[in-house]
């Protein structure tokens, strides 16, 4: 696996309305420093991936207000590593965006989706994990996600059911996916033990991503595949057209809870997500 196949997408489009006041339109909470480190949490999320792929492959995909903010906080990312989504439309439309455009750059591309809003402790073990999924995902078709032990039957995360017995690598078939399912549902699984959270972390090969894309959201592919402005000074006008045609629906919903190949890895590197704090 080449290092020059792999890439990043940070998530930095959310409002982080659950962190209100100090978390607001005009600054929401990836770009504040929560704990009080001097650094905001995208600025911890950049840095984290700096020493996974070339720092030219990682793009952050925000909303166009955030732009001089985050151009503030991060001055050395590149205007074309910025995508300015024209609307908020969930994480799907993200997903096919960015699919679509590292296609037209590099059809082998590894692809990481990550939130820019989550605290790592273990920046090692999590560095470790992060490597073996790219790998994995580019010798296999195959999604992944990461999984993480819960704690709590929280009711804002997406839960995983794993097939013990269908192991690769240390990488376990999914058998359910269940997307912020009732409090009542998310204490079973809790209780049971057969399930993770999942981080929404996650990891695919462009050609496997545009084929399931292909397979569970066909219309919203196609809304991209029309382009053909991809990585040229036209794109932003074009991805302004057709992102009012996309649903607004999360990549879990869309793709993850239907599709038959999905892996985890059972990740214990330390994780919070600022985004689901109760």
């Amino acid at each position: 696996m080449s290092i020059k196949n792999n890439y990043v997408a940070i998530m930095a489009g959310g409002i982080g309305s659950r962190f209100w006041p100090e978390s607001r339109n005009e600054h929401p909470k990836q770009f504040l420093d929560i704990l009080g480190t001097g650094k905001s949490l995208i600025q911890w999320t950049y840095e984290r991936f700096k020493n996974i792929c070339p720092k030219e492959n990682i793009f952050i995909i925000t909303n166009e207000h955030y732009i001089p903010t985050l151009k503030e906080q991060l001055p050395e990312i590149t205007d074309q590593n910025i995508l300015s989504e024209p609307s908020r439309k969930n994480t799907a439309p993200c997903a096919a965006y960015i699919a679509h455009k590292l296609h037209a750059l590099n059809p082998n591309a590894n692809i990481i989706m990550s939130p820019a809003d989550h605290l790592i402790f273990d920046e090692r073990k999590f560095e470790r994990d992060i490597i073996n999924a790219l790998d994995f995902v580019s010798k296999n078709e195959v999604l992944v996600t990461l999984g993480i032990k819960p704690t709590r039957p929280d009711t804002g995360y997406g839960y995983i059911q794993y097939d013990t017995n269908k192991n690769i690598d240390n990488f376990y078939k999914v058998k359910t996916f269940t997307e912020k399912p009732s409090h009542e549902l998310a204490e079973t699984f809790v209780r049971s033990g057969d399930f993770l959270w999942n981080a929404g972390i996650f990891v695919w090969n462009v050609q496997s991503i545009l084929a399931e894309l292909n397979e569970y959201l066909p219309e919203m592919n196609d809304v991209f595949r029309q382009v053909t402005s991809y990585n040229k000074p036209k794109e932003y006008a074009d991805i302004e057209k057709v992102y009012s045609q996309c649903t607004n629906i999360s990549i879990d919903y869309g793709i993850m809870e239907k599709t038959k190949k999905v892996y985890v890895i059972p990740s214990y590197f330390g994780w919070c997500d600022f985004g689901n704090l109760e």
